[in-house]
């Protein structure tokens, strides 16, 4: 790999679909041969840059403006990451992938009964009660990638194996091969 230059994993999903256990087990797997990788975890830089955050369409493009800016600035400076939010609609996922030269895009496929089911972190049940409004799949759009790179459909597999694939896909694209 060229010295200097790091990549970055876009893993999205609906809100529940087991996003941030996969961006763990990669960032372990990664880690134990050596390779060190940073998790940008949406709802953690939110509530730092936008503690009042309304989830509105002008804020989600902020704020997955800026997302892709850091993600950008630090690969370009040897760091590796790994993003871990829903980014709902293509094009804020789009734009990180146009501007960063080692991008891979991951699919954690779940069912939205699945996401409501589980709910970690009560996101689901806030809608019910009308305390949120922007729930990506439920009450505003969430867009599919077109052709992500790597797809984990957690109906038929385990976030170990899934994370598995995601890291051979890595070592593969970016670890092996020196990037001109």
């Amino acid at each position: 790999m060229k010295r200097g230059r790091g990549f970055a994993v876009w893993v999205t999903g609906l809100p529940g679909s087991g996003k941030s256990t996969l961006s763990r087990i990669v960032r372990e797997k990664l880690e134990k041969t050596g390779v060190r990788v940073i998790i940008l975890e949406s709802d953690e830089l939110r509530r730092e840059l936008m503690p009042n955050s309304s989830y509105g369409l002008d804020e989600r493009e902020l704020f997955y403006n800026v997302l892709a800016y850091l993600g950008k600035s630090l690969s370009e400076n040897g760091v590796n990451v790994i993003f871990d939010a829903t980014a709902n609609l293509r094009k804020f996922r789009e734009k990180a992938r146009l501007s960063i030269k080692n991008f891979l895009e991951v699919y954690v496929r779940c069912p939205l009964e699945e996401c409501i089911r589980r709910d970690p972190k009560g996101i689901y049940a806030l809608a019910r009660k009308g305390k949120a409004t922007t729930v990506p799949g439920l009450q505003v759009e969430y867009e599919k990638p077109l052709a992500p790179e790597v797809i984990v459909d957690t109906r038929r597999e385990t976030a170990d194996s899934g994370g598995e694939r995601i890291v051979k896909e890595i070592t593969e694209r970016f670890l092996t091969k020196t990037v001109k």
